[in-house]
């Protein structure tokens, strides 16, 4: 039994033929494709190792047939060299896929190359994916969110305009507490968090900003009249969190300790050239706002060990 990302694993009654269950393999354990397979079970969302009996088969995913010369370049599925002929050079204009493609790759610190060869595919082929609208195969998306530490579902953008956690529970949750050590780690250098403040009129409010890790503390910068301005001089509160819909998991850090507006010019310059995301709000945001964790907590919520 052979199989690639993607097929569906299919487990058939011995008496009747007819199907008792069925799911997409998500993960091999050896390049030539043979068991045991990561299977995610249609009936419940949940992923599994799977050894295969005699009662299961591969259902093959469809593949697009090759195309003629003047289409673009398809996924090969394997490091050989496309021999067709690419479309006339254009202007760029990556469709959604293509854009959260090179987003995550970027992100990752990986090469055209490296990733291609990573996701065994043609580097023309993910030259074209990123660059101009295309329509990848599932088992292509499969590959690449392996790759990119990220899913199917956030490639495809799916959900995005929906709050997250409206997938399917695990079977088998566990919730535990994270220490301090993985707490700072899952905060990284920067991202988006969100700060909560107490408003002019006492209303309590929380507030979305980019914000970056220097030197043990959390800063970000707004605008003097903002809302988010209202944290400085005070002690807030600062969360942090990823949740995985597609597999049902995720974690959040809370940051607590006294925040305070950075005056120093010196200061200020160094952390303005070194930023990495200025501030998705847009406009002139100048000011910058530091908080000195005193207390650093995190939960993680995956599947139980059994």
């Amino acid at each position: 039994m052979r199989a690639h990302l993607g097929d569906q694993l299919v487990v058939e009654s011995p008496a009747t033929g007819a199907t008792k269950r069925d799911g997409e393999i998500i993960g091999l354990h050896h390049a030539d494709g043979t068991p045991p397979y990561d299977v995610r079970w249609s009936d419940t969302d949940e992923v599994t190792l799977v050894f295969p009996g005699p009662d299961a088969h591969i259902r093959p995913l469809h593949h697009e047939q090759a195309p003629a010369a003047h289409e673009p370049p398809q996924d090969t599925g394997d490091m050989t060299t496309l021999s067709l002929t690419a479309p006339p050079p254009r202007s760029a204009n990556p469709g959604d896929i293509g854009r959260r493609v090179a987003l995550e790759r970027r992100r990752q610190g990986l090469s055209r190359e490296e990733t291609a060869g990573r996701a065994r595919m043609s580097p023309d082929y993910l030259a074209y994916l990123e660059e101009r609208p295309a329509d990848p195969t599932l088992a292509t998306l499969v590959r690449l969110a392996d790759v990119l530490g990220t899913t199917v579902a956030a490639l495809r953008g799916g959900g995005i305009d929906l709050p997250p956690g409206q997938g399917h529970a695990l079977l088998h949750p566990e919730l535990r507490d994270l220490a301090p050590e993985e707490c700072r780690s899952l905060l990284s250098t920067h991202g988006v968090g969100r700060v909560s403040v107490s408003t002019a009129d006492g209303r309590p409010a929380v507030v979305p900003v980019n914000y970056d890790v220097v030197d043990d503390a959390i800063v970000f910068r707004t605008a003097p009249d903002s809302v988010a301005a209202a944290a400085a001089e005070r002690e807030v509160a600062f969360e942090v969190d990823h949740v995985d819909e597609a597999l049902s998991q995720g974690w959040s850090v809370l940051a607590v300790g006294p925040a305070s507006v950075v005056t120093d010019p010196a200061t200020v310059r160094a952390l303005t050239r070194r930023a990495h995301t200025p501030p998705w709000a847009g406009g002139e945001r100048e000011m910058w706002v530091s908080i000195r964790p005193t207390s650093l907590t995190g939960r993680r919520i995956g599947p139980a060990e059994r």
